[in-house]
């Protein structure tokens, strides 16, 4: 069973075919993108419902309306919450501390996911909270620190040591460490002091092993990007470029065997999502991915928690170059080239939907379709999966 296209792909055709040139068949487009005419019309045509231009079906609208009054109740939710935590937190005689107002919520009905996102915080860390009273050293710590956050609040200006004169005013009084311990794990620090940032901070350490690294007999590495089948070795990594309206994001994954961009996903932010969400697209349109090497650097959103899962998930396999070796990703940091050159230098782009539209559709139509290449033996990567794959069928 063909497994359903991603929604992003979707959507992204969908764009492309309502801001075609006069003259482009929807044909033309369903053939560009590789999908049949009749799903395409069938996008089309859910798309112009679900934008107000058709009226919807009698299923279609049910469904928005339990969606709206779901959308009501924690509205109402979330407004009970802000409001019980401005209460809560005006209190001066009470520690500044968030988990037994989430108790409190909770016994009168607020989920706390709800709660925990309204304000904030992890839920993981108010279950332990919950499962283990807080003990008197955690109280005593937590009135100080509040002591010392509204010194810090009143005179931003001051430093610990005289936060830790305020703070032994209130009634809170505490060593000169403690103050600097409470005020470093806060970033309590003056207005007028030296900036604490990040520059110079070294990347994290690698989350895999660099599986597609070769040592040869001098002890020299390089790496080879080949593979014997498709779904064998897919590498990634991430690209920007400046628009009008500001930076938009590229991410992609390539299968190695073809060459074939085999799934992507464009954003405003590059957060670990971006990755994510490219590598799901890639796993709906390959299918059966399993024990297949994902290749990428070591930028945060690979290394995040939501990817390393989402690998697991999947029954994929992580690996991951060294720092500040561009040639340790070099099989994408070729597509990538051949993207800048032929479409995001080749003009200023005024809107990110202006160049979301020019990316898809050189991928598409002109990259996996058009553009032959000579590894592939003059053939374009979807030429070269279709015949190689139909060769290998007939061999077995």
């Amino acid at each position: 069973m063909t497994k359903p296209y991603p929604q992003e792909f979707r959507d992204d055709v969908v764009r492309v075919a309502r801001n075609r040139e006069p003259g482009v068949g929807l044909d033309q487009i369903a053939k560009d993108f590789g999908i049949h005419f009749t799903t395409l019309y069938a996008w089309m045509k859910k798309a112009e419902e679900q934008d107000g231009d058709q009226p919807a079906t009698t299923a279609a609208a049910s469904a928005e309306l339990r969606e709206a009054k779901k959308r009501i109740r924690l509205l109402e939710q979330e407004n009970e919450v802000l409001r019980r935590a401005a209460a809560y937190f005006s209190q001066a005689h009470l520690p500044k501390m968030s988990y037994p107002l989430v108790r409190d919520l909770a016994d009168d009905g607020i989920p706390v996911t709800v709660t925990c996102r309204v304000l904030k915080i992890a839920r993981q860390p108010y279950y332990r909270w919950l499962a283990n009273p807080v003990t008197d050293a955690e109280l005593t710590a937590a009135y100080r620190a509040n002591a010392l956050f509204d010194a810090h609040r009143d005179d931003p200006e001051f430093g610990y040591r005289f936060l830790l004169d305020e703070a032994r005013e209130a009634g809170q009084g505490m060593s000169e460490r403690t103050a600097w311990r409470l005020c470093s794990q806060h970033g309590w620090w003056s207005a007028f002091g030296k900036k604490r940032g990040k520059n110079g901070k070294k990347p994290g350490p690698p989350v895999h092993d660099d599986r597609c690294a070769i040592t040869d007999e001098h002890g020299r590495t390089r790496h080879a990007f080949t593979a014997g089948g498709p779904n064998e070795l897919w590498v990634g990594d991430i690209t920007e470029h400046w628009t009008g309206e500001g930076k938009l994001y590229l991410c992609a994954f390539k299968d190695v065997y073809s060459n074939r961009i085999v799934g992507y996903s464009i954003d405003a932010r590059m957060k670990s999502r971006i990755a994510v969400t490219a590598l799901n697209n890639a796993v709906a349109r390959r299918g059966n991915v399993t024990g297949c090497v994902v290749h990428t650097d070591r930028g945060s959103q690979f290394r995040s928690r939501k990817f390393v899962h989402a690998l697991k998930h999947h029954g994929m396999v992580g690996s991951m170059g060294r720092v500040g070796a561009a040639g340790d990703n070099a099989a994408m940091e070729s597509f990538f080239a051949l993207l800048q050159k032929n479409v995001l230098d080749r003009r200023p782009w005024a809107t990110r939907h202006d160049l979301r539209i020019a990316i898809v559709t050189w991928i598409e139509r002109t990259y996996h379709r058009r553009r032959r290449q000579d590894a592939l033996g003059r053939l374009t990567p979807t030429e070269y999966e279709t015949i190689m794959t139909t060769s290998a069928d007939q061999a077995a």
